[in-house]
């Protein structure tokens, strides 16, 4: 056995599996090893002492024990150790990389990334197993964003994979679990069952992003934000086998770790489709037998991602052009500071954070050596969460990606022709949802944990020119077929797929396949109901701004200076019947069924009520203001649109006929 990497947590989780002794109950032979001159973290001495009084107890003898090492562990796939504290660790490291390792237990970390570039901080480049998992698991993965394994306990995986170098033995890592279900891990979930013979894991759950109502200070087994899982690999001779067990949700972390010392798993044997999915969902098959989205509609993208919304968003054209004006400025400034330097070649410890907002690509843009220039012109409406629109800064320089939105709304004229709709992209962790928009939608319009997905009626050329509809013709050319209708058009196809989309049946049904892969469009028995709801729905969730407001009544407080306007943030009543706009207002008779329209985890009224308040950035500083001084009601108006606009799409929902055809029973 070998102890290794106190950095990376490895050291800590043998030191906590192993009993613990007071340091009074410490055999005096090597209670003085403790202190001695060999600098060493204390977690490492005490899982040495551990091994050793076990040891002892075992056989009635004292031995040393000397397979403790104080290393990064990814350092030892990179040929490279530094001889630190001292010589005898290093010959240590030296040794523990000759050893013929057949079983490797640890507790990696796990972090993707740092959140902010203006951190600093990023995650450690290792090379050699950077390239591993580029060579295995990103290469086998079908998945457009695998940002994801970059997470160091990938990185684990690979590493102990490769140490095992073809023999046969055990890995197990307690550690994130996210890659047993997320599309981007499909390489890896491959090339794991290709390396392993047998392969457990056991979910103890506790992601508190896909659970909000579970605090993971006390449903987490580590008290952390991400789920936790244990998973033992076993490379041998003999029939293969992949088993899954998980813990009931609604567990705390005493239940958790009171199951685990019991050692009751009630395995379930998985059997993998040809996607290297583990969970295969229900009706995968049928599914499966659907029509892609893909492949009806050509071109989509994800949403525009800024990485400074503080910056290039705002509610009021003057606040944006002054915060956009003062930002290239500072920048430009940046980019001449960076050519008077000779370009120096450390980007990250160059850059000045105290004034920028910086992110991968602008740090590129810099080391290009492009500036930045303000264009008027630019200023664009964005959908940034559902029915609730601010001005965006579109500029290819300021915006971190801005994907194929210069061929969907290339121009401002273009919003008043193209429509797209935006969905929940792969791997979300909220409810399925879809909102069409007639503007550039932001990547988090699904809500802040998901990525939407874009689908246009409309591409054009960057320049506007040349407007293309962007429903192949050999989609129209099945359609047509399947219904025997030579006169049906690309418009009515693209708003049947809108509806579907809707259709509780399907999203019911289909909810576990939607989170893996992006939709699929069955033959719904009935073709013109669902072009003609289609229809409706995208006119109600377009032009949401032009509709009548739902009368609602207004009931003022004489006490309070009466206004118009939110003064920090609306508030509805437990009741949910009423909503009250400020101290001196309040908007009453909301009907029950507006909460029936949810988008993600919200309904339609809680995205108004959540995105329209005032805020101010504790970092930046920066005050977001959505009311607007010449048109004091907007707000309220907008409450009573959208108060319609959730009656109406409930109705139009329910009113849908069968969306699939139901298989006959084998």
């Amino acid at each position: 056995m070998t102890i290794l990497d106190p950095c990376t947590g490895t050291g800590n989780f043998i030191a906590n599996l192993l009993p613990r002794l007071p340091r009074r109950d410490l055999p005096r032979m090597y209670r003085e090893q403790l202190f001695a001159n060999e600098v060493m973290l204390m977690p490492y001495y005490i899982a040495a002492l551990n091994i050793e009084h076990a040891y002892l107890e075992m056989t009635g003898k004292y031995e040393p024990f000397e397979g403790r090492c104080f290393v990064d562990t990814l350092d030892m796939a990179e040929g490279r150790q530094m001889t630190l504290f001292t010589e005898r660790n290093t010959a240590r490291v030296a040794r523990q990389r000759r050893a013929p390792i057949t079983v490797i237990i640890g507790n990696p970390p796990y972090n993707v990334g740092q959140i902010n570039e203006n951190d600093n901080n990023k995650n450690r480049k290792y090379p050699v197993i950077d390239k591993r998992v580029s060579d295995t698991y990103a290469r086998d993965s079908q998945a457009t964003n695998k940002n994801a394994l970059s997470d160091p306990y990938v990185k684990f995986f690979r590493w102990a994979t490769d140490r095992l170098a073809g023999r046969d033995g055990i890995v197990c890592l307690v550690s994130n679990n996210s890659f047993v279900d997320q599309i981007a891990f499909d390489g890896m979930r491959k090339h794991l069952l290709q390396d392993f013979a047998r392969l457990d894991h056991l979910d103890l759950r506790g992601n508190v992003r896909k659970f909000p109502k579970y605090a993971g200070t006390t449903h987490n087994v580590f008290g952390i934000q991400v789920g936790v899982g244990i998973t033992v690999a076993v490379r041998c001779k003999g029939e293969r086998r992949l088993q899954y067990a998980r813990v009931p949700e609604h567990w705390r972390k005493e239940d958790k770790l009171a199951w685990l010392t019991k050692r009751e798993v009630n395995w379930q044997t998985l059997a993998p489709d040809l996607r290297h999915t583990w969970l295969v969902p229900a009706h995968a098959e049928q599914f499966a037998s659907f029509l892609p989205i893909t492949g009806i509609v050509e071109l989509h993208s994800r949403g525009v991602a800024t990485c400074r919304d503080g910056v290039v968003y705002d509610f009021h054209p003057e606040a944006l052009f002054v915060r956009v004006r003062q930002f290239i400025d500072d920048y430009n400034a940046e980019v001449d500071r960076y050519r008077r330097a000779g370009a120096p070649d450390n980007v990250d410890d160059f850059v000045r954070y105290d004034r920028i907002k910086w992110s991968e690509t602008l740090k590129l843009q810099l080391q290009r050596g492009l500036y930045a220039e303000f264009n008027e012109a630019g200023i664009r409406q964005s959908l940034c969460r559902p029915f609730a629109k601010r001005l965006l800064h579109f500029d290819r320089v300021l915006i971190e990606r801005v994907y194929q939105f210069p061929r969907i709304f290339p121009t401002p004229a273009s919003e008043q022709e193209n429509c797209v709709i935006a969905l929940t992209a792969l791997g979300s962790e909220k409810p399925f949802m879809t909102i069409a928009s007639d503007c550039v939608c932001d990547p988090h319009l699904v809500g802040a944990a998901s990525q939407a997905h874009c689908f246009p009626f409309h591409t054009y050329d960057p320049d506007g020119s040349d407007r293309r509809e962007n429903i192949t013709d050999a989609a129209l050319e099945r359609f047509r077929r399947h219904y025997r209708n030579p006169q049906i058009t690309k418009w009515e196809v693209f708003h049947y797929i809108y509806a579907l989309l809707h259709h509780a049946g399907y999203r019911e049904k289909l909810g576990d396949s939607l989170k893996r892969e992006l939709p699929r469009i069955p033959f719904a028995p009935e073709f013109a109901p669902f072009v003609k709801a289609g229809r409706e729905l995208a006119r109600l969730h377009v032009d949401y701004e032009q509709l009548e407001p739902w009368p609602l009544q207004y009931i003022e407080d004489r006490s309070q200076p009466f206004t118009y306007q939110v003064l920090d943030k609306m508030r509805l009543s437990k009741d949910k019947t009423s909503l009250t706009v400020n101290p001196s207002l309040t908007l009453a008779g909301i009907p029950p069924e507006v909460f029936d329209y949810r988008l993600g985890n919200r309904s339609a009224l809680e995205w108004v009520i959540d995105q329209y308040r005032v805020t101010e950035d504790p970092r930046s500083g920066i005050k977001s203001d959505p009311n607007r001084d010449a048109a004091a009601e907007y707000i309220v108006r907008l409450v009573g649109r959208v108060i319609r606009v959730s009656v109406e799409t409930v109705r139009i929902v329910k009113s849908l006929p069968a969306a699939f055809e139901e298989p006959a029973p084998r």
